[in-house]
C-alpha cells in the first residue's frame, strides 16, 4: 500500500509540475520590465511612461529609468538583444543602424505631421516594417511616441534661409550613419554628441547649434545657451516604444492585447500634450529673448529630398514603400 500511494503522490506531483511548466508566466507571477530612456524624468513622455506602468500594474512590473542613466542613447536596442532590458523608447535611427532598409522612416520631411505618422504605423505598410523589426531585432514596436517637429537652434547670430546659409554650421546630431546624413541633408557640418552634453556643448561653443522639437528645448533648457530658432519643421520628430519580443511573448494572449491597448492610450495622450504644449513655447521662447524665423521651408525640402534620392540610403528601401507612405 505504501509503494502505490507513494507512487500516486510521485504522479500526481509530476502532473502538477507539467501543468504549471506549460503555463505563462503572468500566471505564476509578474514579469519584472525594465525600461530606459534618454529623456528627462521633466518630459511628458516620462509622464505617457508612469500612466502606462500604472495600466499594466496587473500583467508587469515596469521599472522605469530616465536620462540615460541605465543605458546610453543609441544603446538600449542592443541591451535589449542581450537580455539586460525588457522595454526602451528608441530612436528609428537606432534600428535603421542594423537594419539599413528603416533609414527610410529617418529621412527629412517624410512625415507630414503627429497624424500621418500615426495613421503610417497603423497601416499594412506600417505592420511590414514592425514584422520587420521583431524579426531581425527580437524587438516588438508597440507604436510611434511623437515628440514634436524638430527645429534648428543656433547659438550665432546667423541669419539662415537656405540650405546654403548652414554651410559650416556645427550642428549636433546623435551618433550614426542616418543622424549624422540628416545634418549635412541641412545643409549643416553634422557633429555627434550625446544628448545630455548638449546644454555644455551649446554653452562652451563646441557646437553651434542642436534640432530638436520645442519641449525637447525647453526640457533641457537649451534656450538658456541659444540665440535663435530657424522653423526648419525637417522632421515630425519621434521615437519608437518597443519591448523585447521574448518579454511580450511570455504573456498570454490575454494580456498581451491588453497591454498594447495600455500602450495605444498612453501614446495617445502623450502625443495630444506634445500639440498643445508646441503650440504655447513659441511664445514662451520669445520671451526669453529668442529671435524666431522661418526659412525658405521649400528650399530646405527639396534639397534634403534629393540628398536622400540620390544617396546610398535609398538603395535599402522597400520598393514602393515611400509612394505608400505619400499615400496616406
Amino acid at each position: 500500500m505504501k509503494i502505490v500511494r507513494r507512487a500516486a503522490i510521485t504522479l500526481l506531483a509530476a502532473g502538477a509540475f507539467v501543468h504549471l511548466a506549460g503555463m505563462p508566466a503572468t500566471a505564476m507571477e509578474k514579469q519584472k520590465l525594465r525600461f530606459s530612456a534618454v529623456f528627462s524624468e521633466q518630459d511628458i513622455r516620462a509622464q505617457m511612461m508612469q500612466r502606462l506602468a500604472e495600466s499594466v500594474s496587473d500583467i508587469a512590473e515596469v521599472e522605469l529609468f530616465y536620462g540615460g542613466n541605465l543605458f546610453k542613447q543609441g544603446t538600449e536596442i542592443i541591451a535589449i538583444q542581450r537580455g539586460n532590458l525588457e522595454m526602451g523608447n528608441v530612436a528609428p535611427q537606432d534600428i535603421s543602424n542594423q537594419i539599413p532598409a528603416f533609414s527610410i522612416l529617418t529621412s527629412a520631411y517624410l512625415f507630414r505631421d503627429a497624424d500621418h505618422l500615426k495613421a503610417f504605423f497603423a497601416s499594412d505598410a506600417g505592420a511590414e516594417m514592425k514584422k520587420m523589426a521583431e524579426d531581425q531585432l527580437g524587438i516588438h514596436i508597440l507604436g510611434p511616441t511623437y515628440f514634436g517637429t524638430r527645429q534648428v537652434g543656433l547659438r550665432i547670430d546667423k541669419k539662415i534661409e537656405t540650405p546654403a546659409d548652414m554651410s559650416g554650421v556645427k550642428l549636433r546630431m546623435p551618433g550614426g550613419d542616418a543622424w549624422q546624413f540628416l545634418g549635412k541633408a541641412l545643409g549643416a557640418n553634422p557633429t555627434p554628441m550625446a544628448y545630455a552634453e548638449v546644454y555644455t556643448g551649446l554653452q562652451t561653443g563646441a557646437i553651434d547649434g542642436q534640432d530638436n522639437p520645442f519641449p525637447n528645448v525647453e526640457n533641457m533648457k537649451f534656450y538658456e545657451v541659444m540665440d535663435q530658432l530657424v522653423l526648419t519643421s525637417h522632421l515630425v520628430g519621434y521615437d519608437l516604444l518597443v519591448i523585447s519580443k521574448k518579454a511580450y511573448e511570455a504573456m498570454s494572449e490575454e494580456d498581451r492585447a491588453a497591454f498594447d491597448k495600455a500602450a495605444d492610450e498612453a501614446i495617445a495622450w502623450s502625443t495630444e500634450q506634445h500639440l498643445k504644449r508646441e503650440q504655447a513655447l513659441g511664445d514662451f521662447f520669445k520671451e526669453q529673448g529668442l529671435k524666431i524665423s522661418t526659412p525658405d521651408v521649400e528650399a530646405f525640402r527639396k534639397h534634403a529630398q534629393e540628398m536622400y534620392l540620390n544617396s546610398e540610403l535609398s538603395k535599402d528601401w522597400p520598393e514602393g514603400m515611400l509612394d505608400r507612405i505619400n499615400a496616406l
